[in-house]
């Protein structure tokens, strides 16, 4: 028997035989020369044991727990924290945060993440142990998701951006393209306005068309979507949920987008959504945002006082007679303080080796606008199971949404502004709902007369209700008899469903006459998919190479229908008669397509991608194309001579050439001979009954898609071991058959119009971003962010046969006068520039009424001294990004801006003249510019209002603090305060300088939005 006493410590393992005699641990004769060997044995066994179990007897066990960032101190979601040698694991929570039992004091602990460097840190004594992450400049986001597989990032050849969750845009984010605003080189996103739901528009590198599409391709877990909206939402991406999105690669060049042939020209932006992750314990997430909209500013029009003043000095005695008593501010009667609330609860784990993720979402948004708001119920479901030992993987996704919307009725804007500022809201005038109107002496609304504001929100009901569900299962087998090769089964589909109605009583002025309106639709929209393609990749060690293989085929079958409804009186009446024929279209797409990736000594690479197009809506002769890309790039920093630098982490230089096309041009059938339906006044009367006429329509039989030749040479670059990272790129993009609705010559067709191919488009420039890692220990980290882009665009052609007279293609019609564009394309010049007059000024600097500039010194000022104006496009816009974290605490913002864009001011220009009010029968506000002005007349084409519109906005600030565990060591909290859209600096004189069109119509404003957020986790 062994007593405590017996128990010690041998210091000095020579000294173990005589210590184990002397404290009589072994028996004697144990020792004797014939026994050496089974004594030695013995000792050894017994002091082994003895150290073990002294050892966990003294040991105790304890919880080590930290939180895990990467860049910008933002928490790092699902690092893998591993006991080095042991099976012991876990994973970091949403806040970053993990936690894992430890028993003893020797040991190591593994940080790993895609895209950072792996981190050993020895455990010792700590019992928190917080780590931050640097970005791996050798494998910066190792996996990069491209067209129909991924590639590891030392291997991509294109211009290719990521942006994953950690770096998304914070607050209500009710749209996926709101999350990644500012920031990403050569990508410009431009909000449609303040209506919920509306979502933005999105340019690559500028687009590539005058009349086609510019939108780049959407791809959501493999599925392309169809960009165009479904009737009842104003925005197709508005139905996604974007707290279930991962991350966004954005393929910008053709080397990289040209796998996806006819629909690439703009380029692609590839989504992944969020999936659960094998082993991941069960958790529950939940977060909710509440946020307040408020309006920054009104559109400037004369006060009450100011108009009455006005009349009262220079009107005629008629309208002094027409003005009220009140103090009316319209704007005020229409806008309102919003609210809104977006919940979402998420569900994730993995039951053996079946993954999953299941969130449910729910959105509320009021409008700023009066009886405008969304409602979004969502609901996304992921099952990633692995079977046959990971031989065979599967990957399910559904995602489906609810929306219910009500649409007011935007021409109140427009009313509001104009509206008599000394008339009273409410009439006792029970025929107009006891609203007040402009009347007739008979009492009937005067039908030229604006309409009262709130009468135009309040009487007329306009509600959808829309359903959208996006899904595909992938299946990916690996095969056991050839490893390397893979095979890929995508099934997918994408299926809108929307209803919706219109009502207007016959109280409601504008429909007074016709006696009250109703009116309804439906829609079916419907984008099936099937893809299959093999992978094989192969690492040839012995030939120091990598090389991927891979070849498919894709089908995918568009298809819209839409019945026809009557149009109703408030009596049930019929108005007008329903269509003939519901409306329907469809088309598909079928391609072929391949890629070799090759890389040699992880320093040169090559990417060649071709894809062989068909679709149906062109002709047999030119239903097919062939879209080549090819690329190289080469790893300057894996050189020998740069081994020793300690200057470059990375040094990437690569070049590309791709051809892809372009040929959602909104006709399926632009080469087909067809009739369309006459217009009601072109009916043919037999007997008491009317027949709607047919007649032929424009086509061209030889109608192809647009082609773009698209040229890119970047550099990737990396400093201090990855803290400095960033690229710089020069692109070309030259497209040609341009698709234009022109005027066919007199007499060769019975219409007035018809697509066809015409012109070209060049576009060139440069991008740059750099990502800093300021300040990073223990207490603080400080990130930042900076991107931008040169984009410069020119018409090149215009006709296929010179013509020395042509001016251009007319657009950008203005609210005033009859048919007037403001804007044209003109060869040598930026799309859709001003077309407009040069403005005479008197010596005060102030505009001469209906004075410009004779151009052409011909001694007549007329449409031939007309000149090329400014352009609506910026020419650099830029993208800043700061993330500071101190302790538990952290800020961050996002800053864009844009330069050398203008805006024609419509406002000003069609109410800042007196003639706006001439009426004798009812009164028109104006704009205060009608004061610098004096204008009497509208002056329509002057250059005066095309204002410089350039800006910087703060579009996100972000400050929020990290609870931790605050629950029984089981629920984190984190509370954040979000601002959007903070503040513009700009010259414009309207209410927004960001207007994607270029001419100011007074669309709906945007709201400063002031949010609360709780995340909670389980």
């Amino acid at each position: 028997m062994i007593s405590s006493k017996n128990l010690f410590l041998i210091k000095n393992p020579s000294h173990m035989t005589n210590a184990l005699l002397k404290n009589r641990l072994v028996p004697k004769g144990w020792l004797n020369p014939r026994q050496g060997k089974k004594a030695s044995s013995f000792l050894l066994f017994l002091v082994a044991f003895l150290a073990l179990s002294l050892g966990q007897a003294s040991a105790q066990q304890r919880t080590i727990t930290g939180t895990v960032t990467g860049d910008g101190a933002a928490p790092l979601i699902g690092v893998s924290v591993v006991l080095k040698g042991t099976s012991t694991a876990t994973a970091t929570d949403v806040n970053g945060q993990y936690s894992l039992p430890f028993t003893g004091t020797a040991g190591t602990l593994v940080f790993s993440y895609i895209g950072y460097v792996t981190q050993e840190v020895p455990v010792g004594t700590q019992s928190t142990i917080n780590v931050n992450l640097l970005t791996d400049a050798k494998a910066l986001e190792e996996v990069v998701v491209v067209g129909y597989g991924t590639q590891r990032r030392e291997d991509v050849t294109g211009a290719v951006a990521t942006v994953t969750e950690e770096s998304f845009n914070r607050g209500l984010v009710t749209t996926p393209d709101q999350l990644i605003t500012g920031k990403v080189a050569g990508v410009q996103i431009t909000s449609n306005g303040g209506a919920p739901g509306s979502g933005s528009t999105i340019r690559i590198r500028g687009g590539s068309s005058l009349n086609a599409s510019n939108d780049p391709l959407i791809v959501i877990d493999g599925v392309p979507l169809d960009n165009s909206a479904i009737s009842g939402s104003p925005n197709p991406l508005s139905l996604i949920n974007p707290n279930d999105i991962e991350s966004f690669n954005i393929l910008k060049d053709a080397s990289a987008a040209a796998i996806y042939g006819t629909r690439a020209s703009n380029g692609v932006i590839i989504i992944t959504t969020k999936k659960g992750a094998a082993g991941e314990k069960f958790r529950v997430q939940f977060n909710t945002i509440a946020s307040l909209y408020d309006l920054t500013d009104q559109v400037d029009v004369l006060s009450a006082d100011e108009y009455r003043a006005l009349i009262n000095e220079r009107g005629t005695d008629a309208q002094k007679a027409l003005l009220g008593n009140t103090k009316t501010n319209w704007q005020d009667q229409i806008f309102r303080r919003a609210f809104a609330s977006d919940n979402n609860l998420v569900l994730s784990g993995s039951v053996k080796n079946l993954p999953y993720r299941l969130s449910l979402g729910y959105l509320d948004q009021q409008g700023t606008l009066k009886t405008s708001g969304l409602e979004r119920g969502t609901l996304a479901l992921n099952l990633n199971p692995s079977f046959l030992d990971d031989h065979l993987r599967v990957n399910l996704n559904v995602k489906s949404s609810l929306s219910k919307s009500r649409f007011a009725d935007e021409g109140a804007i427009g009313s509001a502004v104009i509206f008599d500022p000394t008339q009273p809201v409410y009439a006792e005038n029970p025929k107009l709902g006891g609203y007040y109107e402009w009347v007739n002496s008979d009492g009937t609304p005067n039908n030229l007369a604006p309409k009262n504001p709130l009468s135009l929100l309040e009487q007329r009901r306009n509600v959808s209700d829309v359903m959208r569900s996006i899904g595909n299962l992938q299946v990916d087998y690996r095969f056991h008899f050839l490893p390397d090769l893979r095979a890929n089964l995508n099934v997918g589909y994408d299926m809108s469903r929307s209803e919706g109605s219109t009502f207007a009583p016959m109280t409601m002025a504008s429909v007074f006459n016709q006696g009250g309106s109703f009116s309804e639709y439906e829609q079916e929209k419907d984008n099936k998919l099937l893809d299959f393609y093999l992978n094989y990749s192969k690492d040839l060690t012995a030939l120091r190479s990598r090389v991927e293989l891979m070849a498919g085929y894709s089908y995918q079958n568009f298809l819209t229908k839409s019945p026809s409804f009557p149009v109703y009186t408030e009596a049930g009446v019929v108005f007008t008669p329903a269509a003939l024929f519901p409306f329907e279209t469809e088309n598909t797409l079928i391609g072929f397509f391949g890629r070799i990736n090759y890389t040699f000594n992880d320093r040169y690479s090559l990417t060649a991608n071709i894809r062989r197009d068909g679709t149906s809506r062109y002709s047999a002769d030119n239903r097919w194309g062939t879209f080549p890309s090819i690329a190289l790039a080469w790893r300057i920093s894996e050189e020998g001579f740069m081994k020793d630098s300690r200057l470059f982490s990375d040094l990437k230089l690569r070049v590309g050439y791709g051809l892809t096309g372009q040929q959602d041009f909104g006709s399926n059938y632009g080469y087909l001979p067809f009739y369309s339906y006459g217009q009601n006044t072109a009916s043919y009367q037999f007997g008491n009954q009317f027949y709607t006429t047919l007649r032929p329509a424009g086509y061209d039989v030889d109608l192809k898609w647009e082609e773009t030749k698209q040229y890119n040479a970047g550099l990737d670059f990396g400093f201090g071991a990855g803290r400095v990272t960033g690229s710089l790129d020069y692109y070309l993009k030259e497209t040609n058959n341009l698709i234009a609705f022109i005027n066919p010559a007199a007499g060769t067709n019975l219409t007035n119009g018809l697509f066809t191919n015409v012109g070209a488009i060049e576009s060139k420039g440069v991008e740059a971003a750099l990502n800093v890692n300021i300040l990073n220990n223990e207490k603080a980290n400080w990130s930042v962010g900076v991107n931008g882009t040169y984009n410069d665009v020119k018409v090149t052609s215009l006709s296929r046969f010179e013509d020395p007279n042509a001016v251009g293609q007319p657009g950008g019609q203005i609210s005033g006068g009859t048919g007037n564009n403001l804007q044209i394309s003109s060869v040598g010049f930026t799309p859709f520039a001003f077309y407009v007059y040069k403005q005479v000024y008197n010596a005060e600097g102030k505009p001469l009424e209906g004075v410009y500039v004779d151009l052409n010194k011909d001694g007549i000022v007329n449409e031939r001294d007309l000149y090329r104006y400014k352009s609506p496009q910026a020419k650099v816009f830029l993208g800043f990004n700061s993330d500071l974290t101190y302790g538990n605490w952290n800020l961050n913002f996002v800053l864009r801006a844009n330069i050398g864009n203008y805006v024609y001011n419509n406002i000003h220009s069609d109410k800042g003249n007196f003639q706006v009010t001439s009426n004798n029968t009812y009164l028109n506000n104006l704009s205060p510019n009608f004061l610098e002005t004096n204008f009497n007349a509208p002056q329509y084409f002057s250059d005066y209002y095309v204002q410089n519109a350039s800006f910087l906005r703060m579009e996100n600030l972000n400050l929020g603090y990290n609870f931790g565990k605050v629950y029984r060591d089981k629920v984190n909290l984190r509370l954040s305060g979000v601002v959007q859209n903070v503040f513009v600096i700009t010259k414009y004189k309207g209410l927004d300088p960001e207007v994607g069109s270029g001419i100011d119509n007074n669309f709906y404003p945007r709201a400063r939005v002031f949010s609360l957020g709780a995340n909670l986790e389980f």
